[in-house]
């Protein structure tokens, strides 16, 4: 199997576990999305866990590239903060889904080992960021890293509760309200 069939597993499963999170992995729904027998995706995937693993570690590799790009993209790092939540609104606007991480980590205690090691990486790459996003904005040493972990849980919760009303607005409506509190740097 080629690497192109590779990486169109893995979109295909990132897609569906961004819908349906880990649970929803099926090889054979997965084999037809890409156009291949399920059989085949265990050339590259011994098995579901393997698969789920690679999904998260790819989300979290490239969401780490995203949150580079965004600090190179607005050179100030109050605007790369207030720009943050933007990147899980990207999620909402692809057909109302959420965050992979963020839909496994309400799965942790179905969770093979070897993605929940990839979902608390997730989280731990937006903390570090977030944390240092912080330090150069002059936010006190004392409350970086509290501060970073509540506007994670914050935003991945606004996101969560407007999946669960597929109302972007509301998303919106909340970052504001983390904004106007002062939580999200303005």
């Amino acid at each position: 199997m080629s690497d192109n069939a590779k990486e169109a597993i893995l979109a295909a499963a990132r897609r569906t576990a961004q819908a349906h999170g880990y649970g929803g992995l099926n090889f054979r729904d997965i084999g037809a999305e890409v156009g291949i027998k399920a059989a085949s995706i265990y050339h590259h995937f011994p098995g579901k866990a393997e698969l789920g693993a690679a999904v998260a570690r790819r989300y979290w590799e490239d969401t780490a590239a995203n949150l580079e790009a965004l600090s190179k993209a607005n050179g100030n790092p109050r605007k790369a903060l207030r720009a943050y939540p933007g990147l899980f609104r990207r999620s909402l606007e692809q057909d109302n889904r959420m965050c992979l991480c963020s839909f496994m980590a309400a799965e942790y205690d179905d969770l093979p080992d070897a993605v929940k090691t990839e979902v608390q990486a997730f989280a731990d790459v937006n903390v570090a960021w977030l944390t240092r996003m912080l330090a150069a904005a002059s936010v006190p040493a004392s409350k970086r890293e509290a501060r970073a972990r509540a506007i994670y849980a914050a935003v991945a919760g606004a996101q969560l509760m407007a999946r669960s009303r597929a109302d972007l607005k509301l998303f919106d409506a909340l970052i504001e309200s983390f904004r106007g509190s002062g939580l999200i740097p303005a």
